[in-house]
């Protein structure tokens, strides 16, 4: 009995001992298995190396989203910017103030303006050697300083930052106001900006640093994943069309559309081409903020007054002076940063420069016209989408060269308005027309000056006696 019970004891010894040893190796293993397979920390890089506008806030906006979406370990903003909009800088700022991910901004060369209130608005700040941090001062787009009432707004905006980041708030608001005097920082009559040495010493930087690796090191983030953000197709089509020379073909188009339907009613090609210039020519300044609604409608109202003007109204009056205003005062305000018609904060050169990007492109399509309008109407690719209907004789009709030359000098009268094509009633008989410049009213005299191709050159015959 006493041998059985010892080898009992034996057995559950041995047993005992095989199951430790085997729980052991399945929890080394284990451990092991799920120490490779923890996921690598990831960093989201963010570059902003631009002027602070509506495209800097969208691209701030996705890029911490996606982080977030990421569970990123850290947004690292790599920055270098002399400034830009009030209104973009402090979305940016706030949305950087909310997320929960810790964010890293690396100030490479500047961060001026708009981009001090950025930076301030991140957990850490570091910089590199010979970089500059400050001068928040509001100003337009000429340079010129703007009432204290936005300059008391950034003042406020600056502080709160600062408060809400464990910063100095008088500091950063001296970034801002040149009156404000800080014994041993700025005792002068200027706005402040640090070096990165200064930024160091008053708690406005946490290191400097020559590169974003040497920051990732400081943060000891060894094997980390990096995900750098990159513009959307849509982002990089709006800042295809933003482009003043792009734009100024759209410019050109959109008229010459709108010319070539005048000419040919019904083609429906030339409108289609100006339709499409006119949307791509909003869009970007719609997205970006610019443009208005109210802007895009004295566009359109422009366009109705001057289809009045054409096909209502006779001759060419008031109608058609307010509608060539409307469209040119639609097209340069929507490129125009503007409170309806107070431009405080854009600057009288940004109104010229809007205002000759408009008017540039119509004074050289005008010029085309009167120089080429002719030939053009005659080329083979205008005859291709412009349309092209048979004119039987039993209708009236008729296009023989021979005849055609026999009818210079003849006198007739209009049969429709020509503006400046239509046709003419010679002899009894109808024909395609032109007149030389001016728009002529139906059955006002006419006077055949020449023939080109198919249709006659004709002149008023009330002007001609004048």
């Amino acid at each position: 009995m006493k041998q059985l019970q010892t080898f009992f004891q034996q057995s559950f010894v041995n047993n005992f001992k095989a199951c430790c040893a085997a729980a052991l190796l399945i929890g080394f293993f284990t451990s092991g298995k799920a120490q490779n397979t923890l996921p690598e920390p990831i960093v989201y890089q963010l570059d902003i190396n631009e002027s602070i506008f509506p495209a800097s806030w969208r691209k701030t906006k996705q890029a911490v989203e996606e982080a977030e979406r990421l569970n990123a370990a850290y947004l690292l903003i790599n920055l270098n910017t002399y400034g830009g909009l009030l209104d973009s800088a402090d979305s940016i700022r706030t949305k950087l103030l909310n997320t929960n991910i810790p964010t890293v901004v690396y100030i490479n060369t500047n961060a001026a303006s708009a981009g001090a209130l950025i930076s301030i608005a991140c957990d850490s700040i570091y910089m590199s050697p010979g970089a500059q941090i400050g001068a928040a001062t509001v100003v337009n787009q000429v340079g010129r300083q703007l009432p204290d009432k936005y300059q008391s707004y950034m003042r406020a905006t600056m502080r709160s930052t600062a408060e809400a980041q464990g910063r100095d708030p008088q500091i950063a608001e001296a970034m801002v106001d040149d009156r404000i005097r800080i014994p041993g920082i700025i005792d002068s009559s200027k706005t402040l900006t640090f070096t990165t040495q200064e930024a160091i010493t008053y708690g406005y930087c946490e290191g400097e640093f020559t590169s974003l690796n040497d920051i990732l090191k400081h943060l000891e983030v060894a094997d980390y994943e990096k995900v750098t953000y990159k513009q959307s197709l849509t982002e990089g089509l709006i800042t295809f069309l933003i482009n003043p020379f792009v734009k100024a073909a759209l410019l050109m188009v959109l008229f010459g559309g709108i010319f070539f339907e005048m000419k040919t009613p019904g083609v429906g090609f030339p409108i289609l081409a100006a339709a499409v210039a006119a949307l791509l020519f909003f869009a970007p300044s719609y997205i970006e903020g610019l443009a208005q609604h109210w802007e895009i409608l004295l566009f359109i109202l422009g366009l109705i007054l001057i289809g009045l003007e054409i096909f209502v109204v006779p001759g060419f009056g008031v109608t058609g002076v307010a509608g060539i205003s409307c469209v040119i005062i639609g097209l340069v305000l929507s490129m125009l940063n503007n409170n309806y018609f107070d431009f405080t904060e854009t600057g009288i050169s940004q109104v010229l420069k809007a205002l000759m990007l408009v008017i540039l492109p119509i004074t050289a399509y005008v010029t085309l016209l009167l120089f080429m309008g002719e030939r053009l109407l005659d080329t083979k690719y205008f005859k291709r989408v412009s349309l092209q209907t048979t004119q039987d004789s039993s209708e009236g009709y008729t296009v023989e060269q021979k005849s055609l030359q026999q009818l210079v000098g003849k006198t007739g009268k209009a049969d429709s308005v020509l503006r400046p094509s239509g046709r003419v009633l010679i002899n009894g008989e109808l024909y395609d027309a032109i007149s030389e410049g001016e728009w002529i009213q139906e059955d006002e005299p006419v006077v055949v000056k020449a023939f080109r191709g198919s249709y006659l050159i004709v002149k008023s015959e009330v002007l001609e006696v004048r």
